[in-house]
């Protein structure tokens, strides 16, 4: 009798739990979609690995005799709720190498990517979507970057970790629909870029934006950034992002005879827009492509460089009619960890 009765005291409680876990997946359902007056945790995102890899061996139409892609991609998110308050973070890492046989399998780097972005804000009332919220955004990269176009490429970087590296504060309105959806404002947005002298020095016109000699670039200005996530399908994830930043102190660069050297306008914003999807094709199997169009004054195309004579050579590479515009395009099949 007593074990019958310590079986269904059991049963009951594997029960309760059970409702108490699928109450807590209705709530955090709602949450993403909602603004409630509540004190929750809730996070998720996504994290692929893939490779690709080939070999050839007398092959007639000829390739790369031996070949290995792998990228890595994170997003993820995390956001506390305590009724009226509400702290997020957002962290997207990307980084992908590519090893050839044609230059003895050193790495190349096809994709570097670190952006943090932490957001604090009070809702301005309990019926309200909109928040009052502070931000800060922080954006660099893993490792050294070359110009592989270039000769003796390997003996000159171009950019490097913290180099640049760019810090965004700023203050405004938030509208907000639970964790799917955000719209962040701001007028009074400070941002700092920080390059190593030793990029800017190699130039008469400095670097990202940075003097020349200098290691350190402040602006001040307006800042847009909005978010939005969802789940078109069980399998199919979408999140995009696009941030705009108007610099209110950017002015002309004039030489010493007084001609422009550089146009630049508070009418130059900068652009972010970034676009991700993730397929799930079994458990542990995804489909990933991404796509991310940056345009920055800061840092101009340059269609020539110069070869080993010194002699200015036109660059042969596909995008070139883009001209300023950043492009970064990835598809990736591999392994994914979803939360």
């Amino acid at each position: 009798m007593k074990k019958a009765i310590l079986l269904l005291v059991a049963c009951i409680a594997m029960l309760n739990a059970k409702a108490q876990l699928d109450k807590t997946d209705d709530v955090k359902k709602q949450l993403q979609t909602e603004n409630k007056d509540t004190v929750a945790f809730i996070y998720g995102g996504v994290f692929n690995l893939g490779f690709n890899e080939g070999f050839l061996h007398n092959w007639a139409a000829g390739g790369e005799l031996g070949s290995l892609t792998a990228n890595a991609v994170f997003s993820g998110y995390t956001i506390s709720m305590r009724h009226r308050h509400i702290w997020t973070n957002n962290l997207d890492m990307n980084y992908g190498l590519f090893y050839a046989y044609s230059n003895r399998f050193v790495p190349r780097k096809t994709d570097d990517r670190i952006d943090f972005t932490s957001k604090y804000g009070v809702r301005l009332d309990t019926a309200s979507d909109f928040y009052l919220t502070g931000l800060f955004n922080f954006k660099s990269q893993f490792t050294k970057a070359y110009d592989y176009n270039q000769p003796g490429w390997d003996t000159t970087s171009t950019s490097r970790f913290l180099s640049p590296a760019y810090f965004t504060l700023a203050l405004g309105l938030e509208y907000r629909k639970g964790a799917n959806l955000s719209l962040f404002l701001s007028p009074i947005a400070a941002r700092l870029t920080y390059v190593d002298r030793y990029y800017t020095l190699r130039n008469p016109e400095g670097a990202f934006g940075v003097p020349f000699g200098e290691t350190a670039r402040f602006e001040l200005g307006a800042y847009f950034s909005a978010r939005y996530m969802v789940d078109i399908t069980r399998q199919l994830s979408y999140r995009t992002r696009l941030d705009l930043y108007s610099n209110y102190l950017a002015k002309n660069t004039t030489d010493a005879l007084g001609n422009i050297v550089k146009k630049d306008n508070p009418g130059n914003i900068d652009v972010l827009f970034d676009n991700l999807f993730a397929y799930k094709m079994g458990k542990f199997i995804n489909l990933t492509l991404g796509a991310t169009i940056i345009y920055d004054n800061d840092i101009p195309y340059q269609k020539t460089y110069l070869d080993g004579s010194g002699n200015e050579v036109l660059k042969d590479e596909p995008g070139m009619g883009l001209g300023w515009v950043q492009l970064k395009q990835i598809f990736t099949v591999g392994f994914t960890y979803k939360f």
